[in-house]
């Protein structure tokens, strides 16, 4: 298993789920030009033959705790994540496909070879997010950490899926999130009933960590 080659061209967004572990802006100031062409390091795990992922979230409105749910051939995944991070996710996916062909990502294939180790098991709550389309093999990948290791290079987990896959998600993400506390449009962050605090109302946002 071998990292990505310096010529593929995949394209890369940061998703922030710590401002103070990331490195990168929030999803709502991207626009196409800030797509980039990377090398990414060779994760730790991957699974290249997803048959579920689904987005899920646990508990009454207001107490929720939400997360993404992966099953490739014997293995499993469950990772856990805040809620403004999973819709920031959602937005950034459908924001990558409209910047992308039509074509990108039908029929996309990954080599098997690459899967990770037969029933593994994972659970862990997610502290830096990278969502990314390969060019050479059409196929999309999201990039997620463990937050205790969200420093690594390496990300704990590389999750490949084709167009149909990654579109379906990122609704199901979207619905799951509505279902919920309403997202403010200023600050990405649940409105709470009682009343919202908005940090881009209040003057003490935080743009992003350059």
């Amino acid at each position: 298993m071998t990292a990505l080659e310096p010529s593929v061209p995949l394209v890369a967004i940061g998703v922030p789920c710590s401002l103070r572990l990331t490195t990168l802006n929030p999803l709502r100031h991207l626009s196409p030009a800030n797509k980039i062409s990377i090398t990414m390091a060779e994760p730790k795990l991957e699974f290249t033959n997803l048959s579920r992922l689904n987005a899920d979230a646990v508990g009454e409105p207001g107490e929720r705790t939400f997360r993404i749910l992966a099953d490739s051939e014997s293995s499993s995944a469950v990772l856990w994540l805040e809620k403004e991070h999973l819709y920031e996710l959602a937005m950034g996916i459908q924001q990558l496909i409209a910047n992308l062909p039509e074509s990108s990502g039908a029929g996309g294939y990954i080599s098997h070879d690459r899967e990770a180790p037969g029933l593994t098991r994972l659970e862990f709550k997610i502290g830096k997010l990278a969502l990314g389309h390969d060019g050479n093999n059409g196929m999309f990948l999201i990039d997620a950490y463990d937050f205790e290791d969200a420093n690594e290079e390496a990300a704990t987990i590389r999750i490949w899926m084709d167009r149909d896959q990654i579109e379906s998600f990122s609704q199901e993400a979207l619905q799951v999130c509505a279902a919920g506390r309403p997202i403010c449009p200023l600050c990405d962050r649940p409105i709470d009933p009682s009343g919202h605090a908005c940090p881009r109302v209040n003057g003490h946002a935080h743009i992003g960590i350059e």
